[in-house]
């Protein structure tokens, strides 16, 4: 996919710069209106302010419909600016030939002429189909709303208020896509998989035009793990293609969007009209090279991956290599070279090439692709009007790319800016050095309390930090017990009921709460026996973790989860996914940058995590830690029965489980907190209820903290009032 551009000249920035200036493309402030005016285009952040606002007063048509709206308006404001863009690409362009026809003082008339014509027709074109309010900038918060879908979140409370399921699956899908470590939305999401009248249909991201590179990304990456390279080879050049098209619009929408002078860059508000058309065109290509980083960040994720560009042309001369495509090779490795014209790495594999061409001469002549051409010369432009605002103007931009050349930066920023690049380089070198720290206050190599547990693996046969795994915890009658249990709550219609995994579409799913086993023992279609058998299973996971990784602190219960996953018989062949991704329990991984950050939607009051397995009559399945890329794997261990894996929850120990790709495997997931504010309300439920029968339950935690039973506080009767309906979308909880 070719670039539009035909201009690489100073006055690239200045059609759309000085119109700004003079106030053609901008919205009278105060001029707006509520409401669309004979069909023109309101501001989608009203709309979206609104809709919360009704969304809050439970005014759910109401809601759906402004949260609806401004979601459409800022789409339909995106396309009118890309044809307004379009249709004044021409305009004025006549006046610009006289610049080097015309002699004499007039060649700056010439210029504004071309400009006025240009403002003039964006002006006209963007009024017929924008209300003045709707053409001025919103705001940084409502911004970041949309970047992360918020919109989608409200939608699909609302449109399930609404009893309208299908499209509430839809939306939680949408921010789910880029929210991938939000655990509400993934156990609403299997809800919505449960009810009555919703369809697979309903389970598509209504964003995935904005992100098809991503999703071509993720394609080649398995065409290349599966060595279909013809495949892998196509695959990657329309994600290039997909890259240089978002890339281009998101400079489009620099251009056409409403600017204002950017006293907070570096450049003050005083100053002549060449000063204020400096600032401004600066600001316009500061903004128009953060697309790099814009197009480059994954959905849900924080940083952008570096080199994106660069990256995908790395991957697709290789595989067209390995296609046989040689002449293919040849042109993208020569791509590739304009970015890291030393690379010796690119070098040495175009003399590969070369010597594998032999005497085809036709190819070894073949030129880089225009459009990376045309990529690498306007950008290097820009930079260098960048770099001399910088050092003349006082303007501040960071540099997205990491493969600027040195001779760009003026020489009095060069040692700021070696320092910055050395910086970064170094802190991608030594990202996994970050692992080795654990700041949760546990030690593992404690006493083991219980008897006939014994230590089957240690941090060192584990190669990491705080990771245990005890054998003897519980005996093959006791498993068969809980494996029985978990077979009759799935019958009983526990809500799970055998439907796909919410982590992968080849593996069914159940799961029962101990609050949920109490109540089905209650209607007495479990045994009261293998309810309390299962209660009492996580207290003595609780006593032996708390004893052997030294716990300085009291250990309270966060979550119990009996989870069952199978493998759905004919849908395994060519399989290459997981059973559970890789992740961390109390913070959010980002292997790119190899961090973690804990803040929510993850579960940051999460210290311990636990899995006690129940069977191993199954293929896969297996639980493995990484390092923080989520690639290197550090330790595996295979489940049986009886068999405890114990870890902290931090970034130092990020894990997943293999697939499941035959039979039934069957743990219980355990996690546990430091803070008494944060223990798990349905537990403690589950146990109010069974002394509401006259049963008593052993208190082992509160008669080690030496503290009183509780009393019913709001907290735990709003606990209460929530288990009671069964399908409601509510969901916080997630599994190992």
């Amino acid at each position: 996919m070719a670039l539009h551009s035909n201009h690489f000249t100073v006055y690239v920035a200045s059609h759309i710069v000085i119109l700004t200036l003079f106030g053609f493309t901008s919205a009278t402030p105060g001029s707006g209106t509520s409401s669309s005016v004979l069909g023109l285009l309101p501001p989608y952040d009203l709309l979206y302010y609104t809709g919360v606002r009704a969304y809050f007063t439970e005014e759910w048509d109401k809601a759906a419909e402004l949260l609806e709206k401004s979601i459409a308006t800022k789409e339909s404001l995106v396309r009118v600016r890309r044809q307004c863009h379009d249709d004044c690409v021409a305009a004025g362009r006549d006046k610009l030939a006289k610049l080097d026809s015309e002699e004499g003082s007039l060649w700056d008339l010439w210029v504004l002429d071309w400009v006025h014509q240009k403002a003039e027709c964006m002006r006209f074109c963007m009024g017929r189909s924008v209300t003045p309010a709707g053409q001025l900038p919103v705001s940084v918060d409502i911004e970041y709303e949309f970047g992360t879908r918020n919109p989608y979140n409200f939608l699909q409370v609302t449109y399930y208020k609404l009893d309208k399921l299908q499209k509430a699956a839809s939306a939680a899908h949408t921010f789910f896509m880029a929210n991938p470590s939000h655990l509400e939305m993934r156990n609403n999401i299997e809800k919505y998989r449960r009810m009555a009248g919703v369809t697979e249909d309903a389970f598509h991201d209504r964003e995935i035009e904005n992100e098809k590179h991503w999703a071509l990304y993720d394609s080649a990456l398995l065409s290349e793990a599966s060595s279909d390279w013809a495949q892998a080879a196509e695959r990657w050049r329309e994600c290039v293609n997909e890259t240089l098209r978002q890339t281009e619009e998101c400079r489009v929408q620099c251009e056409v969007a409403s600017q204002r002078l950017p006293e907070d860059r570096g450049v003050d508000g005083v100053g002549g009209v060449f000063e204020k058309a400096a600032a401004l065109s600066l600001s316009l290509l500061s903004c128009q090279q953060s697309c790099v980083t814009q197009v480059a960040t994954r959905p849900g994720r924080i940083s952008a991956q570096e080199d994106f560009l660069p990256t995908q042309l790395e991957h697709l001369h290789i595989a067209q290599f390995k296609a046989g495509d040689l002449g293919g090779a040849v042109q993208t490795l020569r791509s590739l070279l304009l970015f890291y014209p030393s690379d010796t790495d690119s070098l040495g594999n175009l003399q590969l090439y070369y010597e594998t061409l032999g005497g085809d001469t036709e190819s070894q002549g073949t030129q880089p692709a225009q459009e990376i051409v045309r990529y690498v010369s306007r950008s290097l432009q820009e930079k260098k009007l960048l770099y001399f605002g910088m050092e003349n103007l006082d303007f501040s931009f960071i540099d997205p790319d990491l493969w600027t050349p040195e001779d760009v930066v003026p020489e009095s920023l060069r040692e700021t800016w070696r320092a910055e690049k050395e910086k970064l380089n170094e802190k991608m070198k030594e990202g996994e050095k970050v692992e080795e720290m654990d700041d949760s206050g546990f030690y593992a190599g404690g006493p083991v309390p219980q008897v006939g547990v014994t230590i089957t693996m240690d941090d060192e046969a584990l190669n990491g930090t705080n990771r245990v795994v005890f054998d003897g915890v519980m005996t093959d009658k006791e498993c068969d017990t809980i494996l029985q249990l978990a077979t009759a709550a799935a019958s009983a219609g526990d809500g799970y009921r055998g439907r796909r995994s919410p982590h992968t579409p080849h593996e069914k799913f159940e799961g029962l709460t101990v609050l949920r086993a109490v109540k089905l023992a209650q209607d007495g279609m479990v045994n009261q026996s293998d309810a309390r058998l299962l209660h009492e299973l996580g207290e003595r996971v609780r006593v032996l973790l708390h004893s052997y990784f030294r716990s300085p602190t009291g250990l309270f219960f966060s979550f119990t989860h009996l989870v069952c996953r199978s493998a759905i018989t004919g849908d395994q062949e060519g399989r290459l996914d997981l059973s559970h991704p890789v992740h961390v329990d109390n913070c959010l991984l980002e292997p790119e940058t190899r961090q973690c950050w804990r803040e929510a939607p993850a579960f940051t009051h999460r210290d311990l995590s636990a899995v006690l397995y129940l069977n191993d009559n199954f293929d896969g399945g297996e639980l493995f830690f990484t390092n923080m890329d989520a690639k290197t794997v550090t330790a595996r261990v295979k489940p049986s029965c009886g068999r405890l894996a114990g870890f902290s929850s931090g970034p130092v120990n990020p894990h997943g489980v293999t697939a499941v790709t035959a039979g039934r495997r069957c743990a219980l997931a355990l996690w546990f907190t430091k803070e008494k504010l944060h223990r798990d309300m349905e537990r403690e439920e589950a146990e109010a209820l069974w002394a509401a029968d006259g049963q008593s339950v052993v208190k082992k935690q509160e008669q080690e903290e030496g503290s009183a039973t509780p009393g019913r506080s709001g907290r735990s009767q709003a606990a209460k009032e929530k288990s009671r309906g069964r399908g409601r979308v509510t969901g916080r909880k997630d599994e190992l």
